[in-house]
């Protein structure tokens, strides 16, 4: 990925108006949703992407990035001491991107405020404490940013496992979808879980107490469809009418189909007025359509995400207006 200049040839005067955090492996994706609204990287620093210009506007943002430095500056770093006392000069909550010059930061992280990184434990509440964003660019340079979209340090929660109860991993998505999204379903909502086979995500939220329809025309893990709550449709999520369904608080979806064919199914729920909430998974195969994602994030209410438990994939949050 080419850039104007690399890190270490930054200068205290360079402006730089934003910085996106990629998970690994998604640096291009990043880069691409960047230019398509007109910015170019200035350099990358590790995963750190950084522009000239202000952050991107909306609800998504650039929503590859996992995290987005929203107000950087440019410190020169005289001493531990004194690249201590600058952010502590600015605020309480750091959490410190170590991509370089590691013992150095580590040394200033330790003369700052200890800010708590343990594990997160679903269901629990995301944090809203500022929590700022700093790196050591050279020895002798810091970008720190007193914002950044994510509460979290690393820009993503890591997630207590369950090993023992859901069939598969999915889960994980999508409590780190609920997370961002600060909400999830309550006990005694209904939810429509579409492509449910093996059952991780109607795993999840019949565990929160909510009553789960599961649609799949492949059988659920037994000892999920066991759950209380739980009912199992067994036919395609495709061949659901919204118009005839009963109304749900969410439409959930991890079906492996089309971004296309999803999009369709999304915009089918949303007219019929079935649907409080959604949160679907838009899985990509080969390129990236940034189009297709466009027209997702363009949908009234919408918000795409990438988390960490996320591949090559976006998660589409709906709401209606007044949820």
């Amino acid at each position: 990925m080419p850039c104007l200049l690399a890190a270490s040839e930054l200068s205290a005067d360079q402006v730089i108006g934003a910085a996106y955090l990629a998970h690994a492996g998604f640096e291009r994706e990043v880069e691409e949703a960047l230019r398509r609204t007109g910015r170019a990287v200035l350099c990358w620093h590790g995963p750190l992407a950084l522009t000239a210009e202000p952050p991107v506007e909306g609800p998504s943002g650039i929503p590859w990035a996992l995290d987005t430095w929203t107000a950087p500056q440019l410190i020169p770093v005289a001493s531990i001491k004194t690249a201590a006392a600058a952010l502590r000069a600015i605020q309480r909550n750091w959490s410190l991107l170590s991509v370089d010059h590691h013992r150095r930061a580590s040394l200033i992280e330790a003369a700052l405020p200890p800010v708590s990184a343990r594990p997160v434990v679903f269901p629990t509440p995301v944090p809203t404490a500022p929590l700022g964003g700093w790196c050591l660019l050279r020895p002798d340079l810091m970008l720190a940013s007193a914002t950044k979209t994510s509460p979290y340090a690393g820009g993503a929660p890591v997630l207590v496992e369950n090993r023992t109860d859901p069939p598969s991993r999915a889960y994980l998505k999508l409590w780190e979808a609920f997370l961002a999204a600060r909400a999830w379903p309550q006990a005694g909502e209904h939810c429509l879980d579409l492509g449910a086979c093996p059952g991780g995500w109607t795993w999840a939220v019949a565990a929160l107490g909510a009553k789960v329809t599961a649609v799949d025309k492949a059988p659920l893990d037994p000892r999920v469809a066991a759950m209380p709550g739980v009912s199992v449709l067994q036919d395609s999520a495709f061949a659901l009418d919204p118009r005839e369904h009963e109304a749900v608080d969410w439409l959930l979806s991890d079906v492996i189909c089309y971004p296309t064919r999803l999009l369709a199914l999304v915009r089918r729920w949303i007219e019929a007025g079935k649907a409080r909430r959604m949160l679907c998974t838009i899985k990509f195969q080969g390129e990236t359509d940034h189009d297709v994602a466009g027209e997702f994030a363009a949908i009234p209410g919408a918000r795409l995400t990438h988390g960490s438990y996320n591949k090559h994939e976006l998660m589409f949050h709906w709401a209606r207006p007044e949820e």
